[in-house]
């Protein structure tokens, strides 16, 4: 699959290389981290650095990762027009700066603002109960991580669901978009028991959702 990614910060870099080692032909675009940062995403992973729209453009499916007060200046006009009937995967959640709060909940979402920006789009909630860090730890202790998936568009959500499986998480489908309400606090809770284990000694920092199946 052609896969765009437009953030080449640690999210970004981190499923570049998840996606890439999977076989999916790989493009990151413009980054708040900076071009050399884009450049040298695209060196150590194997993907093709590109303009925002072109990158979109031309992929099937597109991850929006940059930081969700970005989201603004990343979907242009023509990053708008470039996503139109496109799966469009978010993975941001609107964290406040002291990264333990959000800036918008309760009767909206980062998701649904971002559906809004991108009316042409299928604009699909998922990966964003990820660390960073532990993209690439897709089963730490011997439990496949779990990655929620909600939209609004059946068959965008299936092709998401799909791709998580592939890359070696445990896919579940969540409902509709409104979903993503109560998904987006949940990284809040795992940055804090990042943090705390970060400060224990013998506390492993590979941590994330897993779900119990009977």
């Amino acid at each position: 699959m052609d896969i765009a990614i437009v953030g080449a910060g640690n999210f970004g870099s981190a499923f570049a290389r998840l996606a890439r080692h999977a076989g999916h032909t790989v493009t990151v675009s413009e980054s708040t981290a900076g071009e050399q940062r884009l450049r040298d995403v695209a060196a150590e992973t194997g993907a093709s650095p590109a303009p925002t729209a072109r990158a979109v453009a031309a992929a099937r499916l597109t991850v929006l990762a940059v930081p969700f007060g970005a989201v603004e200046a990343v979907c242009t006009p023509e990053v708008v027009a470039a996503a139109a009937g496109k799966i469009v995967v978010d993975v941001t959640n609107p964290l406040g700066p002291d990264r333990r709060s959000l800036t918008i909940g309760h009767t909206t979402s980062a998701a649904e603002q971002i559906a809004h920006r991108l009316p042409g789009s299928h604009v699909v909630k998922a990966f964003s109960t990820l660390l960073a860090r532990n993209l690439t730890t897709t089963a730490p202790g011997g439990s496949r991580l779990l990655v929620p998936v909600a939209g609004d568009d059946a068959d965008a959500k299936s092709a998401v669901l799909a791709l998580a499986l592939e890359l070696g998480f445990d896919a579940v489908d969540v409902g509709p978009l409104v979903s993503a309400r109560y998904l987006e606090p949940v990284i809040v809770l795992l940055l804090q028991l990042a943090q705390d284990a970060d400060r224990a000694a013998g506390r492993s920092v590979e941590i994330g959702l897993a779900l119990a199946r009977s």
